[in-house]
Parts: structure tokens; C-alpha cells; sequence
């Protein structure tokens, strides 16, 4: 049995949706552990040039545990935008204070 072209194209889509959803991994600096996790969508120019790797992200989350700004230190221009978005939509444990948090987001191509 073969499958439609787009049905190709869905089971690849969904492939690559799985593969990047196992390896975002997000870390939360001290004790602000993620509460509420958003996977970033993978750039369409970034899927279609092959751009893979990982974007380090400076959040700074308040005492409320939401995260009120973030910035780019290191990783692909073509991933950076995507992995900011999903940052921003993160809920962090509430803490004492405003905090800096270091997350990693890694993009990672199926094969």
C-alpha cells in the first residue's frame, strides 16, 4: 500500500514534530523549575536549509514564575526567533525574586 503525497508529507511532518519535541530540553538555573513548557515550531527555512543545533536563551522570569523578557546569547539567527517565542509562553516556579534563567532549546532534524 502507498501512501498519498500528502499523507507522505503529514508522516513526515509529524516525524519531525516528535523528534523536536524529544529534544527540546529546557534548563531552569537555582531552583525555577518549568512548570508549563512550550515546544518552539521549527522555521520553515530552517527545516528546508537543514539548520540544526542549539539557541541559548537568557529568560528573566519575576517572583510570579512568568517570564517578563528574553534574549538570545548564543545559537542560529534562523533558530533564535522561534526558540524566543517559545520561552516567553514558559511558567516558571514561583521564587523569591526576579531571576535570570539559562535555557537551552535544541533543534534537531528526523532523519
Amino acid at each position: 500500500m502507498t501512501l498519498p503525497r500528502a499523507g507522505v508529507k503529514l508522516l513526515q511532518a509529524c516525524a519531525l514534530a516528535l523528534m523536536l519535541a524529544l529534544s527540546v530540553q529546557g534548563r531552569a538555573a537555582d531552583d525555577r523549575t518549568v512548570k508549563v513548557r512550550v515546544s518552539p515550531v521549527y522555521p520553515e527555512l530552517a527545516k528546508r536549509m537543514k539548520i540544526s543545533g542549539v539557541v541559548k536563551i537568557e529568560a528573566t522570569v519575576d517572583s510570579d514564575g512568568k517570564v517578563t523578557d528574553v534574549k538570545t546569547v548564543a545559537g542560529s539567527h534562523a533558530l533564535s526567533t522561534a526558540a524566543e517565542d517559545a520561552v516567553r509562553k514558559w511558567k516558571f516556579a514561583s521564587g523569591p525574586a526576579t531571576t535570570v534563567v539559562n535555557v537551552d532549546i535544541t533543534f534537531a532534524m528526523a532523519n
